[in-house]
């Protein structure tokens, strides 16, 4: 996929993060990440050009079918969607 940014630290599998750039829960999403240190990739999906974007919401569906943001999808098994903190810190802990 194009247009995926790596973000460096500890590998707790693989990870991406599916965002928007105006989203406050996407960010703070990315933010508790960036906190963990996990290393991560993420996209942010209205940045994207319109054939990118429909591409990408595509992948999304598959994982969320409400094509929500933020979407985190982990070694292509397991997936949180939304914020869940909770959820989050348990499953990269």
């Amino acid at each position: 996929m194009a247009n995926l940014t790596h973000v460096e630290g500890k590998k707790k599998g693989d990870i991406l993060l599916y965002a928007l750039s105006t989203c406050v829960w996407c960010k703070k999403t990315k933010s508790l990440l960036d906190k963990l240190g996990v290393d991560y990739y993420y996209v942010y999906a209205d940045l994207l050009d319109e054939n990118e974007n429909k591409e990408l919401k595509v992948e999304i569906r598959k994982w969320n079918p409400k094509c929500s943001f933020p979407t985190i999808v982990i070694n292509s098994k397991e997936c949180i969607i939304g914020f869940d903190e909770d959820k989050i810190r348990k499953e990269l802990s």
